[in-house]
């Protein structure tokens, strides 16, 4: 799967790690709902840092489909807010 950082690129990553980062994003969910600022800039911070680790980053000229998007490192919760779907940022 093809995971678009905004500002950052894209990287390659293989659907077994989406489990872990389906635990990330539904932590991501709870502290968006509750309004805990700092646990979802934390959360948020682990959730892209899983990416980067676990993936491989593409050349900066590739122009492959992404198929998700995940927020900048220092997007607000009300700008992550707009990017969610009823599941989270990831789909399952």
């Amino acid at each position: 799967m093809i995971v678009r950082i905004m500002g950052e690129g894209q990287v390659k990553l293989d659907d077994a790690h989406f489990i872990e980062l389906n635990k990330l994003d539904d932590e991501l969910l709870q502290e968006m709902e509750s309004g805990d600022e700092e646990g979802f800039r934390h959360t948020l911070g682990a959730l892209l840092g899983a990416v980067r680790r676990m993936g491989t980053p593409l050349p900066d000229d590739a122009l492959e489909p992404s198929e998700l998007i995940l927020p900048a490192p220092g997007a607000s919760l009300a700008e992550v807010r707009e990017m969610l779907s009823d599941g989270g940022l990831i789909p399952g």
